[in-house]
């Protein structure tokens, strides 16, 4: 047993998905998660929740100044000035802790049914390129073990995800033209249900992503883009399959990648 390996718990792995790690924990998760696929996967999936939770409570994150005041007792605030400041920031605390738990349990028993409605279909739409950015971040950096088949099991890797995802014929994409070969791919929770990520380098290095999931809301739209810091990307849905391509490349060459990805799906 290696006296030097790090002790990783759950409770680290959910800080480092919700961005809460002190620096010098950063980089050892980030080795541990390149070694170990299936809990940065769990990571993966966890971030799209909080994502979706986020957005689905969006339109009632508004705060107002006596809101501190609602869980003080009987409603009442301290005449002594001296302890004000101090007891003000821990009842904002407080009420910012209450409100979160509120959310979270308001989200675990209604839910399933709220994400069913029709209205609340663009939650899981949006959540897409969410989840092909995640996706891009761990597994692209990843030197040793980014993919879990390799290009030269192209057909294995498409007949196997293809049957985890229920889709007949599922394609792995040729992007040579653009000057992107096939790194290889693996299985991906998307939405809580199986997914597919293919992933493809240029002689520069440069990789991308390609994700394909499942669309319960058996929905289309049209291309769309979305930008995080320096990682761009397209995205769309077509019938009951969503598709997302990331990279840190130039969105012209991303959107000729995504057009290219889009005729070969379609054909």
């Amino acid at each position: 047993m290696n006296e030097n390996k790090p002790i990783v718990t759950d409770a680290d792995l959910h800080a480092f998905a919700d961005g809460l790690l002190p620096p010098e924990r950063q980089a050892e998760l980030q080795a541990w998660l390149a070694e170990n696929p299936e809990d940065a996967a769990a990571i993966v999936t966890w971030q799209s929740q909080n994502d979706e939770i986020r957005a689905m409570f969006s339109a009632y994150t508004v705060s107002k100044d006596h809101d501190a005041d609602l869980v003080s007792k009987n409603g009442r605030t301290s005449s002594a000035k001296a302890i004000q400041p101090r007891r003000s920031h821990t009842l904002t605390l407080l009420a910012a802790s209450l409100a979160l738990f509120i959310a979270g349990a308001a989200a675990g028993h209604f839910g399933p049914d709220l994400f069913a409605k029709p209205e609340l279909q663009v939650t899981s739409i949006e959540a897409l390129p969410q989840q092909a950015h995640s996706a891009f971040i761990v597994y692209a950096s990843d030197v040793r073990h980014p993919v879990e088949v390799g290009a030269d099991q192209e057909a294995h890797l498409a007949t196997w995800l293809g049957k985890r995802m229920n889709v007949a014929g599922l394609k792995v994409p040729t992007l040579q033209r653009l000057g992107f070969q096939l790194v290889g791919g693996r299985l991906l929770p998307i939405n809580g249900t199986p997914g597919a990520l293919f992933m493809y380098e240029n002689a520069s290095g440069q990789r991308l992503t390609v994700l394909v999931g499942r669309n319960s809301g058996n929905t289309t739209t049209s291309f769309r883009f979305a930008s995080d810091n320096a990682v761009e990307t397209f995205y769309w849905i077509d019938g009951d399959l969503g598709y997302a391509v990331t990279g840190e490349i130039s969105r012209d060459m991303l959107r000729q990648v995504a057009d290219e990805c889009y005729k070969q799906f379609s054909s």
